[in-house]
C-alpha cells in the first residue's frame, strides 16, 4: 500500500524527535531501502522525492538526497550558519 508523502514526512519528523543511536533527538540519515519501506513502494521516483521534500519543509525540516541515503535536518540548524556578503566575495 502506497503511503502519502505527507504521512511519510510526519513519520520522519517523529523520528527526528525520538531518541535513538545514543542521541536524545536530532538529525539522522535513512537508507533508500528503509525509505521505500516507509513509503510502501518498490521504487522511489524523482516526483516522490520532490513531494517528500516539500512535505518535510512544511513541517520545518530539510530533506537532502545524498544518492545512497537521505538526511533529515531541522531548518533551525541552518540559521546559525555564516553568511556570505559582498566583502567576502570581493576578497
Amino acid at each position: 500500500m502506497v503511503i502519502p508523502a505527507s504521512d511519510v514526512a510526519a513519520r520522519l519528523a517523529e523520528l527526528y524527535e525520538q531518541p535513538f543511536a545514543g542521541k536524545p533527538r536530532g538529525r539522522f540519515r535513512i537508507s533508500q531501502k528503509y525509505l521505500r519501506q516507509m513509503a510502501g513502494v518498490r521504487r522511489l521516483y524523482s516526483d516522490d522525492i520532490s513531494a517528500l521534500t516539500r512535505a518535510l519543509y512544511e513541517l520545518g525540516y530539510v530533506f537532502i538526497d545524498l544518492d545512497s541515503f537521505y538526511v533529515i535536518l531541522s531548518q533551525k540548524a541552518f540559521t546559525s550558519y555564516r553568511r556570505v556578503n559582498e566583502g567576502v566575495l570581493a576578497e
